[in-house]
């Protein structure tokens, strides 16, 4: 893979250094890759399925395989997990009713509006203080703001992100999703957060569905089911702003901009409104949660797959003190606000 900031003019002065994967082990694909490490891969995959193997450690288990011996399957695998974690989110919403959902996801927006400004805010204004690259800057706010790489991925295109610029901000927030994953059930149980506590602090502070759910399930069934519903809520706010982001453009450039929307969410409601509508299916939605719950470690393996010695080049250090300095910013203020006003 080749990552360009754009063409050189002949005055444009030095020429910015292309980011290209070391020759080594780390690049070679599946065609080439030897047969014991791609059979390695597969195992450690399959092996992920099993109900023992936590989210926490696929992830773990996944990164430790990226950063030595390499993925061999690093495009297939990038691209299911994507899949396997939209299923996975529509799978879980046949652990909760329609009404259910739609109370939390009620009681959530102000929530999920008021955090989301605040990240917003803090991160446009970190990404100034540090004089990160403006669109790089925005990214990594937005990315932490609303849905980790799902709303960089939505924004990106809309502010005219070129694929260097993409690929740092979604390393920074990647990072950051694997340390949260460890570091939010560790902190809930020594704060000793109830369910309700823990699902909105991880809903609201930890970037990725991925990451929130996989912290969440950790926790307990009551968090998942809550921290679940209150992520997606602050996820449809991807909408909102990746068209603000595109109008903006549009006004500067007069381009069209396209809007990548997440209608696996519509999906997840779906699923839920089948539960209240059929109830008596319930020993099928019992199967299908858990087997969404187990996929969603699959797809964290494979997330953890995807980092690379490549990759953790590729963050440059002043993106990744903004997006460390906002998202410890976001997590202290949200923990803040749910020890003093929920129980």
């Amino acid at each position: 893979m080749e990552w360009r900031a754009g063409a050189r003019s002949a005055d444009a002065g030095p020429e910015r250094p292309i980011i290209r994967p070391a020759p080594d082990i780390l690049t070679h694909s599946s065609a080439i890759a030897p047969l014991w490490r791609r059979a390695l891969f597969l195992a450690l995959a399959a092996l992920s399925l099993l109900p023992v193997v936590s989210p926490a450690v696929a992830l773990g288990v996944g990164a430790v395989l990226g950063l030595t011996l390499g993925n061999p399957y690093e495009g297939p695998s990038a691209r299911a997990s994507k899949w396997l974690l939209k299923a996975c989110v529509v799978g879980l919403g046949f652990g909760m009713s329609l009404p259910a959902v739609l109370d939390v996801g009620r009681s959530g927006i102000v929530v999920t509006a008021l955090g989301i400004a605040f990240a917003l805010a803090v991160g446009l204004a970190l990404g100034r203080l540090l004089r990160v690259e403006p669109t790089t800057g925005a990214l990594v706010s937005g990315g932490t703001a609303v849905c980790g790489g799902s709303a960089i991925a939505a924004l990106g295109p809309a502010l005219g992100a070129g694929a260097e610029v993409m690929g740092v901000a979604l390393a920074t927030v990647f990072l950051l999703n694997g340390v949260a994953l460890y570091v939010f059930p560790a902190v809930g149980h020594l704060l000793d957060l109830s369910q309700h506590q823990f699902a909105v602090w991880a809903a609201v502070a930890i970037h990725d569905t991925s990451s929130v759910v996989g912290a969440a399930a950790s926790y307990g069934a009551e968090a998942l089911a809550e921290a679940t519903v209150l992520k997606l809520t602050r996820a449809l706010w991807i909408v909102p702003l990746a068209l603000g982001a595109a109008w903006w453009r549009r006004r500067s450039t007069g381009g069209e901009v396209r809007v990548a929307v997440p209608w696996f969410i519509g999906l997840f409601a779906l699923a839920s409104a089948v539960v209240a509508v059929f109830p008596g299916g319930a020993p099928v939605y019992d199967a299908l949660v858990a087997a969404a719950k187990q996929g969603l470690v699959l797809t964290l393996f494979l997330i953890g797959a995807g980092l690379s010695r490549t990759t953790l080049r590729a963050v440059g250090v002043r993106p990744l003190v903004q997006g460390v300095l906002l998202w410890l910013a976001v997590a202290g203020a949200s923990l803040a606000a749910v020890l003093a006003w929920t129980s």
